[in-house]
């Protein structure tokens, strides 16, 4: 038997005996896996699921349940809300959301078909109760519905598209709404018929010709061999977990210390890769450390040890931090007043450095120049009084001076303050979920969905909550769907 590697397929005509067959075989049981499993088998194919765990979950388990939805006027939460949303706001803040590394025609479909995507997880039994909670949220610590849940009502996607809440969370008391989200879709995928095999590890594909015809896992230690009729479908999640990946794609992400995945080592991206398809945008990635502050907190003033301004404050918490990130030295400075100040949670690693009755006292305390930060809460003192901030363009009511002593410092620290992250590049595809070359070619018979592909939050910068979930889920169903009408 020839090596057996995820860098490039296994020949099928080196296979000596196919262990299993089917329609479709999905890799990975998170909500990309279930959902691609789900609409595969309503197709009427055969699909068996692989999953390298005990079970299913994924990242998408350790997540929130948050769905980010919107456009054709707007869902029940959202218009109840009094919130019409419209399809060419969500596409445009889509669009303005990925940045550079935005996929236009992802954006597009999704903010047309996002509301018939919200009906179909309800038909699935997601439940929601409906209800808008207002104000600045991570996650809701009910069961409330809708928040905002990105930089929609913020500078400069503010002036890209009108803003609307579009964060919708499952009916779940507390955080952490992921985990049951997951065991429904399971259920779902279960009902249908669908094969599940844990403690299953894919380390290669199969190939004839140019075609891939199923998978090579390793299952109780032994290697067998999967033969699909149509196609493989590869949710495995990103590369948070293999440290080479970082250090060859991603290295920014060393400078902080809090990784989020469940088994997430890059192992798809590597399969298709290997198959001849295209990783893009293996650069970006998310971070947050703000999450774990109070809401009060944003309307402080974030400078780096050069006592400057970076970000307007009242943006998505993911954006403040991954622009943290950005600047020299291993720390940022969040600065409060009396009237703001509330003590971060003790998870989040976040001290104070510095206190005083003047901004130059503060000022000294951080051992900054002179007439630095000082000079910054100057300006910007002076101009919220206004209602204005000229330079990073705060609004109100978030905008307002911070002038009531004493005055404090919030250290984060890259290394010691809690920056969570997980990687966003992957795996170029078609809005079918198609694995594509690197000449924009699908490659046949092979699909990923999920994290291991490069979809919908596709900029760090720009990233929004419930955007992963919506790709996963969303762009799931497509490669399903695809994958089930696929003919060899």
């Amino acid at each position: 038997m020839i090596d057996i590697s995820l860098h490039r397929p296994y020949p099928a005509s080196k296979v000596e005996r196919w262990d299993y067959e089917t329609d479709v075989a999905v890799i990975g049981f998170g909500a990309a896996g279930a959902c691609a499993a789900i609409e595969a088998a309503e197709g009427r194919a055969r699909v068996m699921l692989f999953e390298r765990g005990s079970g299913s979950g994924g990242a998408s388990a350790l997540s929130g349940g948050e769905i980010y939805i919107g456009g054709s006027g707007g869902t029940d939460a959202q218009r109840t809300a009094g919130f019409a949303d419209r399809t060419e706001d969500m596409a445009a803040y889509l669009k303005a959301a990925g940045g550079p590394c935005a996929d236009n025609a992802k954006c597009d479909l999704y903010a047309q078909e996002s509301l018939a995507h919200f009906a179909w997880l309800k038909m699935q039994g997601i439940p929601y109760r409906g209800n808008y909670l207002p104000g600045k949220h991570i996650e809701p610590t009910d069961d409330s519905t809708l928040i905002w849940s990105g930089s929609e009502a913020a500078y400069p996607f503010c002036d890209m598209a009108k803003p609307a809440p579009r964060g919708h969370v499952i009916q779940h008391n507390g955080w952490g709404g992921g985990r049951p989200l997951v065991d429904l879709l399971e259920g779902r995928a279960r009902a249908l018929g669908v094969s599940v095999v844990t403690d299953a590890r894919a380390v290669a594909l199969v190939q004839d010709e140019d075609r891939i015809v199923g998978a090579v896992l390793r299952i109780d230690n032994a290697i067998r061999f999967v033969k699909v009729a149509r196609g493989v479908i590869l949710c495995t999640g990103g590369f948070v977990m293999n440290e080479a990946m970082r250090r060859r794609y991603c290295p920014e992400t060393f400078r902080i210390n809090s990784p989020i995945g469940d088994q997430d080592d890059g192992s798809g991206i590597e399969l298709g890769v290997g198959a001849g398809g295209d990783a893009i945008h293996m650069e970006q990635f998310f971070t947050t450390c703000p999450w774990t502050m109070p809401e009060s907190h944003a309307f402080g003033v974030f400078v780096n040890q050069a006592g400057q301004r970076f970000i307007n404050e009242d943006c998505y918490h993911g954006r403040v931090s991954r622009q943290a990130v950005d600047q020299l030295g291993d720390r940022v400075y969040l600065l409060l007043d009396n009237a703001h100040f509330s003590q971060p949670l003790d998870m989040a690693g976040i001290g104070i450095a510095g206190t005083g009755d003047s901004w130059e006292e503060v000022e000294a305390e951080l051992e900054m120049a002179p007439d630095t930060l000082s000079a910054t809460m100057a300006f910007y003192n002076a101009h919220a009084r206004e209602g204005r901030d000229p330079v990073f363009h705060k609004r109100p009511p978030i905008l307002t001076p911070l002038d009531q002593g004493p005055f404090i410092a919030l250290e984060l620290h890259f290394q010691n303050s809690y920056f969570s992250f997980f990687t966003l590049g992957g795996l170029r595809t078609s809005t079918d979920g198609e694995v594509l070359d690197r000449a924009g070619m699908a490659i046949p018979g092979l699909f990923a969905a999920g994290r291991c592909t490069s979809g919908l939050p596709a900029w760090g910068h720009g990233y929004s909550s419930g955007l992963s979930l919506a790709d996963c889920t969303y762009f799931g169903r497509r490669a399903g769907r695809k994958a089930a009408l696929e003919r060899a």
